[in-house]
């Protein structure tokens, strides 16, 4: 196998990157693309603008690298996707809405009259998938209830990566990976789960056959296939979705080793031979086999977070990339703990640990002295802070973190990384691909797929890592800040 393409179909783009079998990254393309807020809590995306965006990622990958070598070349292409997302397909198999994603808060009220409830621990035990607004379960309940006529015209409830595969192949499949995150999928048999379908008022006819992560498809269509360049008889492998395959990429999957993801939002989670639920529901368990899970929490407030301050508050610091950079430099001339102001980062609600739709973003401490650069280096922390609150949870269900694997956009910025360091008091590696960990894991993915590896151990990946040590003093400091972020959650929340 020559070249070994894993697709990354994410929230804010989808990334192609090209790996040989060794590992060696050799090219890389992304598409961007936007979000649809037609309502406050609403967050939705084009499904042909997301498909379009996976054939011209791949076709600019070989135009780019291999040219017009493509035809000769041995390639297989793999995929990693975002969790949580919900289509509803009409009987000509065309989308009824478009697909709503994890962000989505529409559903709430029908996750909080679930939540609690014997039945919806018992739901959360089975699937893995904490009762709440991004899990599909909850989303079908909104849709059967708000709006009939679309829900009783559907022939099918699928997600975008489920929604690619029907346009290359004409097939609904969905992997395990995938299934396990709707809140549908019994994590323990492995198949749908008769009660939750029962909630959603589906049938499991209504939903893709689940297959393994490494289950492959091939037989693409000839005009779709010159689209991309590439040969008809490619091996396209299902892969898995991409919190699972960011831990498989970055290579935390043994006891002890985290990964920690800043994209669009942010996740912590670490590996289990065996499926791990919370009693308190604080924490995911999805599947990427039936012998290896990824348990820990998402949260909303990511990168998205930062993006949105970006875009209304660092406006004089440049654009795009460049932007980020300027303001994070700004952040740095402040001191840990950004002299005393602090920031609830709950813009679009929050996932883990609280499951609370209607969280809302604070500011707190704010006074005369504070300036810009405060501002930003308190969201920073804020978002970091967002997700120690879920280390923690996530220690007491799967025991202590040694090491953190970072990876995901942040990665891109040392200091960032730095302060992450700092927050957890662990030692962060990053990778030189950390920023691609999720396509990596879809290259691993196909490897066991093409039985070129046993298990998804690779060789030899060439790969490097930055090592970050964490400063103790600024440690300290942090816990105090981070104390009172817990108390200011614990008082507001009935507020908001």
């Amino acid at each position: 196998m020559d070249i070994i393409i894993g697709v990354d179909i994410g929230t804010s783009a989808t990334k192609a990157v090209a790996f040989r079998a060794s590992g060696r990254v050799v090219a890389h393309e992304q598409v961007d693309y936007g979000l649809l807020n037609p309502q406050p809590g609403w967050f939705e995306q084009d499904p042909a603008v997301l498909f379009d965006a996976v054939v011209k990622a791949i076709g600019k990958l070989i135009k780019g690298f291999v040219g017009n070598e493509a035809k000769t070349e041995h390639m297989a292409i793999g995929f990693s996707s975002a969790m949580h997302g919900l289509i509803a397909m009409d009987a000509h198999d065309q989308p009824l809405t478009n697909c709503i994603i994890w962000a989505d808060t529409r559903s709430a009220p029908y996750a909080k009259a679930l939540n609690g409830t014997p039945e919806g621990l018992d739901i959360y035990m089975k699937t893995g998938t904490p009762v709440h607004a991004m899990s599909p379960l909850c989303k079908l309940c909104w849709l059967r209830t708000e709006e009939p006529v679309i829900f009783k015209a559907s022939r099918k409830f699928i997600s975008i990566k489920e929604y690619v595969f029907y346009r290359l192949f004409g097939r609904y499949v969905v992997d395990e990976s995938i299934a396990s995150a709707t809140g549908l999928f019994d994590i323990h048999a492995f198949q749908w789960y008769g009660p939750a379908l029962t909630l959603a008022g589906i049938s499991a006819a209504q939903l893709s056959e689940p297959v393994p992560i490494t289950y492959t498809l091939t037989g693409l269509d000839e005009a779709m296939a010159n689209a991309m360049g590439i040969p008809a008889d490619t091996p396209f492998v299902v892969g898995g979705s991409d919190g699972c395959l960011a831990n498989l990429g970055a290579g935390a999957v043994n006891p002890g080793e985290a990964a920690v993801t800043i994209g669009t939002s942010g996740a912590i989670r670490m590996a289990s031979e065996v499926p791990q639920t919370d009693p308190k529901a604080r924490t995911f368990c999805y599947m990427l086999t039936n012998r290896l899970f990824v348990v820990g929490g998402a949260v909303n407030s990511g990168g998205m977070v930062f993006r949105w301050y970006r875009d209304n508050f660092g406006l004089d610091s440049g654009s795009g990339q460049e932007a980020y950079q300027r303001l994070i430099a700004e952040a740095s001339s402040v001191p840990p703990g950004a002299d005393g102001l602090l920031f609830l980062p709950y813009l679009a609600g929050e996932r883990a640990p609280h499951w609370n739709a209607d969280a809302k973003g604070v500011f707190f401490g704010v006074q005369l002295h504070h300036t810009k650069a405060h501002f930003t280096r308190a969201v920073l922390e804020g978002i970091v802070y967002g997700l120690y609150s879920v280390g923690m949870a996530l220690e007491e269900a799967a025991g202590p973190i040694k090491v953190i694997h970072g990876n995901g956009g942040f990665a891109r910025d040392s200091r960032w990384v730095q302060l992450l360091a700092d927050v957890f008091n662990k030692r962060v590696l990053v990778s030189d691909e950390g920023v691609q960990d999720a396509a990596k894991g879809a290259y691993m993915v196909v490897l066991s797929a093409l039985d070129k590896t046993h298990g998804f151990e690779v060789a030899d990946s060439q790969s490097s890592h930055m090592i970050y040590e964490p400063d103790v003093q600024a440690h300290h400091r942090y816990m105090e800040s981070f104390a009172l972020f817990g108390r200011l959650y614990d008082r507001l929340k009935d507020e908001f």
